[in-house]
């Protein structure tokens, strides 16, 4: 058996704990202090009894009432006291943390939750999460944009369209004195910004494209998604029309599972060759894959 002090010893240190427990709990209520005994109420007193017990308090240390600063110290305590016991749910988070100490990283949570949870309306943290993530999302594409631009501004293909565009605006005729070197680099500016670069996987940033306007366009795009199916069904279903050339390429694209930039690259040639195989046909799909896996093989 343990010796007669080693159990004292164990019962003070665990008194100790739980009284920390205790304090650590529920000081994040009313500080170091018990609500009820702020407000002179026992902790089954009912709201009318603690609405009493506030006012009676409140007038005897308001601070009009009573200039003593201590006073006023107490005023503050005896009114946050009231504003945590007066409200049924949070009262019962209160009641909850004396009788369960131990819970500390819960009823914590709980506290907070109550006090400032309900402050923030979820619609303006929605707002705010889209357009900070839309502002790093426009920030981004314009930074890959910038970078692709650079890019090919340094090839060779670049180079040669500017030449011609310059041919052209000078009537076939270029000036290649070195004195002229500086406006030279002027007019490549200028022949450059009248360029229209399209640069796959790098496309100019647009704002119909951000998160944000996504999001508020949500509503209207789901209605003509669903309109679209629904005529989709209606046309191509029910009254089995042939398709038109725009469906018969989306379904031609879906098949190949083509991505859609690399399917509007594709030359209109090709892409007639393929719509008129009607890949979308399972039996014609696999056909034009298996040739294609030959030719593959030949080519080897």
């Amino acid at each position: 058996m343990a010796p007669p002090a080693a159990i004292r010893w164990f019962a003070v240190v665990s008194a100790l704990m739980l009284c920390h427990l205790i304090t650590t709990s529920t000081a994040i209520y009313c500080d170091e202090d018990d609500c009820y005994d702020l407000l002179g109420v026992t902790q089954s007193a009912n709201s009318s009894e603690i609405k009493k017990a506030y006012y009676k308090l409140s007038l005897k240390h308001h601070p009009d009432k009573n200039p003593d600063p201590e006073s006023k110290k107490l005023f503050v305590k005896v009114a946050n006291a009231y504003e945590i016991l007066k409200d049924e749910a949070t009262r019962e988070q209160y009641d909850y943390a004396i009788a369960h100490p131990e819970e500390v990283f819960y009823n914590t949570a709980r506290y907070y939750q109550a006090y400032y949870g309900h402050k923030t309306d979820p619609r303006a943290v929605l707002v705010g999460l889209l357009l900070i993530l839309s502002a790093f999302q426009y920030l981004n594409q314009w930074t890959r944009y910038n970078q692709a631009v650079d890019m090919v501004k340094k090839t060779p293909a670049y180079k040669n369209r500017l030449r011609a565009l310059e041919l052209e605006r000078s009537g076939g005729t270029t000036n290649k004195k070195k004195s002229n070197k500086q406006m030279n680099k002027k007019v490549e500016e200028d022949l450059g910004n009248e360029l229209e670069l399209q640069i796959k996987g790098a496309e100019q940033p647009s704002m119909w494209d951000l998160l944000v306007v996504h999001f508020v366009l949500l509503p209207y795009t789901i209605g003509k998604l669903l309109l679209w199916c629904g005529c989709w069904f209606w046309r191509y279903k029910v009254k089995q029309a042939p398709y038109s050339w725009d469906d018969a390429s989306y379904l031609t694209q879906r098949s190949l599972n083509a991505p859609l930039d690399a399917w509007r690259n594709l030359d209109d040639s090709r892409k007639e060759d393929l719509i008129h195989k009607r890949l979308w046909e399972k039996s014609n799909l696999e056909n034009y894959l298996a040739e294609m896996r030959k030719e593959s093989k030949r080519r080897r």
